[in-house]
């Protein structure tokens, strides 16, 4: 397997490919050895509250874990199974060749969801860095975060926000992070990992009706579900620095999992080089940018746009128009990148950013500038944060409407919106 890139990128060495290949292999067959090894508690064990050590902690902190709010997904149905055989007459015509949905190495759920998860209030987290990604997820009134340390081991979270069922999902090969609602009509839905991939995309099922699910087009490809589109809620992957300081009163995925991992530990070392081959990719990576560039991601009604990180990242602010809807993106620095070194908080700088519809309240239209990791609407001279929340000036206590954006690499965007235009 070679990588596509443009001219100035070099093909990386073969037998340092190789060795990546190895270690990419292991980092997913890790991830599928607790079973083996007798690691993970059963479903009806008891779960122990979090040892937390976090020195001095305001008054009205707790440093016990909650669960989140529990809701009965629905029986297995009695239908054929995509995951046991994907190629049954039973089901409406696939929409992918099933010859490209891959193993991946792990068996279904051998990479385990986290069906049960515990969380902490913000104030008494000790096991992140200030610089480490979390995956922020807002519905309604209700703000929480999921660190990738923990993602990066289970790749599906099944969770209850705000009263709305949903999986929040992380793929680690294509660096990509979505929630989705699970509530599909009067079907309640839970999601696994099939172990299978397709161009290097998590591929999940529903435990309802073993359906497979791509992650990225949030669609079932094969199975009695085909077809079917799943609703999704915008995430940001930020600092825990930022996460805590704009949302201290939020709750906080616990490493008190039911699982025995190595939290903090990349399983993929090595695997932000942008010199490098996806793993499992076999499909062809558009040459306008080398396959593992970071980009972000937007899809406004049939327009799609990919913004270089390394660039927007310098501007810090980009004002644009995408699919005729005026949008702001915000980016500043201090989020560590997830794939990069064996231990998560020593990566590499690769920022954070997220995107909004640029209008305050009464609809007045803001223009933004960049100062010291906030930025300021020159309309008002009001502050905002990285969440499009204003927190001094005329606007303060005013969000900005969320859009949604995809944090991933050139490759998987590319396989999946390949008209897409490419800013700067």
């Amino acid at each position: 397997m070679t990588t596509t890139t443009d001219a100035h990128r070099p093909s990386p060495p073969p037998t340092r490919y190789r060795l990546l290949l190895v270690v990419l292999a292991f980092g997913l067959l890790a991830a599928a050895c607790a079973a083996s090894n007798g690691e993970e508690r059963g479903a009806d064990a008891e779960r122990a509250p979090a040892a937390i050590d976090s020195g001095p902690v305001a008054a009205s902190c707790t440093a016990d874990t909650e669960p989140a709010e529990r809701v009965t997904p629905g029986p297995r149905e009695d239908v054929p199974s995509a995951l046991r055989d994907a190629s049954s007459d039973a089901f409406p015509a696939p929409l992918v060749e099933l010859g490209d949905i891959r193993s991946g190495g792990p068996p279904p759920d051998g990479i385990p969801p986290i069906d049960e998860p515990l969380f902490l209030p913000a104030c008494a987290v000790d096991y992140l860095q200030d610089n480490e990604p979390v995956a922020a997820l807002t519905i309604g009134d209700e703000t929480r975060a999921y660190p990738i340390q923990i993602l990066v081991w289970h790749e599906i979270v099944n969770d209850v926000v705000a009263g709305t069922p949903v999986s929040i999902t992380y793929c680690p090969l294509c660096n990509s992070a979505f929630a989705f609602d699970r509530a599909v009509g009067d079907r309640l839905l839970d999601f696994g990992t099939s172990g299978a991939l397709y161009r290097s995309n998590l591929v999940m099922y529903d435990r309802q009706t073993e359906s497979l699910w791509i992650q990225f087009t949030n669609q079932a490809v094969v199975g009695a579900l085909t077809g079917t589109t799943l609703e999704t809620f915008p995430m940001r992957v930020v600092s825990w620095a930022d996460f805590r300081d704009a949302q201290p009163d939020a709750l906080v995925l616990s490493t008190e999992t039911g699982f025995s991992r190595d939290y903090g530990r990349n399983p993929y070392p090595g695997y932000d080089d942008v010199n490098t081959s996806p793993f499992l990719f076999d499909g062809e990576n558009d040459p306008r940018l080398a396959a593992k560039t970071r980009i972000l991601g937007i899809s406004l009604n049939g327009d799609d746009v990919a913004i270089v990180r390394e660039d927007l990242l310098a501007q810090q602010v980009m004002d644009l128009e995408i699919g005729g809807q005026a949008v702001v993106v915000f980016a500043k620095a201090g989020t560590a990148s997830a794939l990069d070194t064996s231990q998560i908080e020593f990566g590499r700088d690769v920022g954070a950013a997220a995107a909004y519809a640029p209008f305050a309240d009464d609809g007045q239209r803001l223009t933004f500038t960049a100062a010291d990791g906030e930025f300021i609407d020159a309309e008002t001279g009001s502050t905002w944060n990285i969440f499009g929340e204003s927190t001094a000036g005329p606007l303060e206590g005013q969000t900005l409407d969320g859009i949604d954006v995809d944090d991933s690499f050139w490759f998987a965007w590319g396989t999946f919106k390949p008209e897409s235009r490419i800013l700067p």
